[in-house]
């Protein structure tokens, strides 16, 4: 369960593609000719990170590798920023995106799920690892998902977080309004 003081003060939220918002697995082939990469990306996972917009936090992607499918899904989900590095440097393009957005160690969440995400998880204010986390990551991590990356990890996390925060029913009928809702349904008992 995530301590409600530890999630309070956090007001951006890093994450990981492969392995977090991904199942890890990698397509690759040719489509016409051309190199193709596919990925798997958890929609539940995306509504999260809208959730999160909605709440008021930023959020920020890290990934340890260039893909275009990354760059699409994050488009598509407009993240406050996205940064791919092929050698695996998070923790300097993490540090450089909490200066940007104004930000200190400790306000920041992050998750995670390998070896190149061990050091954000340590300087974070909360670090979060997937179910399916390397034993490095679960290790240095103050709080492991039940659910697997590209399976409902972030959405777990979000839920929980939000709920922790006091933010969960609000922003959840922000963004039912936002989609049309004009008022909380009340529940109608089935008929008998």
């Amino acid at each position: 369960m995530l301590e409600p003081l530890s999630v309070k003060r956090v007001r951006l939220v890093g994450l990981d593609v492969d392995g977090v918002l991904t199942d890890n697995g990698v397509y690759v082939g040719m489509v016409q000719g051309h190199p193709a990469e596919l990925k798997r990306f958890d929609i539940q996972d995306g509504i999260a990170i809208v959730l999160l917009k909605l709440a008021g936090l930023k959020i920020v992607v890290v990934s340890g590798r260039q893909s275009d499918a990354s760059a699409i899904r994050m488009d598509e989900l407009g993240v406050d920023a996205f940064v791919q590095d092929d050698h695996a440097r998070k923790l300097p393009a993490f540090e450089e995106l909490l200066q940007r957005f104004g930000m200190r160690w400790e306000e920041a969440a992050y998750l995670g799920d390998d070896l190149p995400d061990v050091p954000l998880l340590r300087r974070v204010g909360l670090g979060v690892a997937v179910a399916n986390a390397t034993p490095d990551a679960r290790a240095v991590a103050r709080h492991v998902t039940q659910a697997a990356g590209g399976h409902g990890a972030v959405r777990e996390f979000v839920e929980e977080f939000l709920r922790a925060r006091g933010q969960w029913d609000a922003t959840v009928q922000a963004y039912l309004t936002e989609r049309g809702e004009r008022a909380p349904r009340k529940s109608v008992a089935a008929p008998r």
